[in-house]
């Protein structure tokens, strides 16, 4: 079965997550937290993709990334992975890809689900039970957002610099959105999303998406219905 196609936009944000073999970690120690920051930072400068949000998961990744072209993502990706994958299995004496298949990625109608995508994002680990705060957490970008701490691989999309006129008030409408976790509802959406590859919004927007890109973005599924994945 031929594999399906993933599209972006420039100027439209991007939902990403990939997810280790069989669910296995992909960062063992802190040093490799770091090193594939290093190289996230490094893709995205190379490749003109602005990074609102992450978290890196013991077993996966999620990124929320807006690109200046319709290639960017993927070759920031395939960047990230030609070097973090070769360093895993020297660094652990282990071969082969370390990743479960293709990444998963859905376009985001930023208007509508911007916010609602990066509180799914930086609240993962509260979500795993890992942390009780997403402040707790270092390998995300909570604290750049919510806090103000310096990282450069962040950068803010238009919308939140548009919820304050100050950095302060900018960080406290931020957080504010994190007194409530992510309805029930939008948490299945946002995973349907990335299962099916389908843009996340109204219709309207789909079809603008569609428009744009002159072909059919997604497709719903067939079958028996997959496993759900919670984070």
């Amino acid at each position: 079965m031929p594999r399906k196609p993933r599209f972006f936009l420039p100027g439209t944000p991007a939902h990403i997550v990939q997810r280790g073999h069989s669910r296995e970690p992909v960062f063992l120690e802190d040093s490799d937290y770091r090193a594939y920051l290093d190289w996230m930072e490094e893709a995205a400068r190379r490749y003109g993709c602005a990074i609102h949000a992450f978290v890196l998961m013991t077993n996966h990744v999620h990124l929320l990334v807006t690109p200046q072209d319709r290639q960017g993502v993927s070759r920031m990706m395939q960047y990230i992975g030609r070097r973090y994958v070769p360093y895993i299995n020297h660094t652990y004496g282990t071969s082969g890809s370390i990743w479960e298949g293709r990444y998963k990625a859905s376009l985001i109608n930023d208007e509508q689900y911007l916010f609602t995508c990066m509180r799914y994002i930086e609240l993962n680990p509260v979500r795993a039970n890992m942390v009780r705060s997403p402040s707790h957490y270092r390998w995300s970008s909570y604290r750049a957002n919510a806090q103000g701490v310096a990282d450069p691989r962040v950068t803010h999309h238009p919308l939140y610099s548009a919820l304050g006129k100050t950095r302060a008030a900018r960080q406290l409408a931020y957080k504010s959105l994190f007194k409530a976790h992510v309805d029930e509802t939008d948490l299945k959406d946002i995973r349907n999303a990335l299962q099916t590859g389908t843009p996340l919004g109204n219709t309207y927007f789909k079809d603008k998406i569609e428009k744009k890109l002159q072909t059919k973005v997604g497709q719903a599924r067939r079958g028996r219905p997959q496993k759900v994945v919670t984070s």
